[in-house]
């Protein structure tokens, strides 16, 4: 299948805005002879990979390429994560209300949660001795439902610090657990094929 792939550069790249506070993602349009007319579009990673047929002209290309960026983004948007740390910070009390309060009698309350640009190496960490929760903002572009996972994962810490069945048992009532676990391993997964580097992880908290 003969196939020609170009990277677009968004105009918030190119003045350079933090893309994950703009939502500019980086853009691969992907060319295939077997297409013949129609267009897709979905997410891989931190990409937005448009699909078109082989012989579309360029300024068909330019149409096409960014009404499909913004249907992705559009879809993102309506389950997007939340923005900010005070933003995050709600999301956590609402998670831990619903979800650890039935089971433990009251609701674990962290000092802080917030966003980091530092944390290459895990999705969240949890300081119990501090009760403050970090989640990397390579988090943002996801689900908002893979965030809620991570960040309940990291409530738990505050009442287990390890890994331990009663830990498991606070976080499995998180009906997407399963979901979530299965889209950050393939998320770590596809990172590790496309850039032959290490990943984050969800690891036990921190003292």
């Amino acid at each position: 299948m003969a196939r020609d792939e170009s990277t677009r550069q968004s105009a918030d790249d190119r003045s350079g805005r933090d893309p994950q506070v703009a939502e500019a993602p980086r853009v691969v349009v992907r060319r295939s002879a077997r297409r013949k007319r129609t267009v897709t579009a979905y997410r891989d990673a931190d990409t937005i990979v448009v699909l078109i047929p082989q012989r579309m002209t360029k300024a068909d290309e330019r149409v096409y390429v960014e009404d499909m960026v913004a249907k992705v983004l559009a879809r993102e948007s309506r389950s997007a994560a939340p923005r900010g740390d005070t933003a995050l910070a709600d999301r956590a009390r609402e998670l831990s209300e619903r979800y650890l309060e039935p089971q433990l009698g009251y609701a674990p309350e962290p000092s802080s949660v917030n966003w980091v640009t530092n944390q290459n190496h895990r999705w969240g960490s949890c300081t119990p001795s501090a009760a403050t929760i970090r989640l990397s903002d390579r988090m943002l572009p996801m689900p908002s439902w893979v965030v809620d996972y991570v960040l309940l994962h990291e409530l738990a810490h505050l009442v287990e610090a390890g890994h331990t069945r009663r830990f498991w048992r606070l976080v499995n009532v998180y009906p997407d657990a399963d979901k979530a676990q299965g889209y950050l391993e393939g998320f770590q997964a596809a990172a590790t094929l496309g850039r032959g580097s290490e990943t984050p992880a969800l690891n036990g908290a921190s003292q």
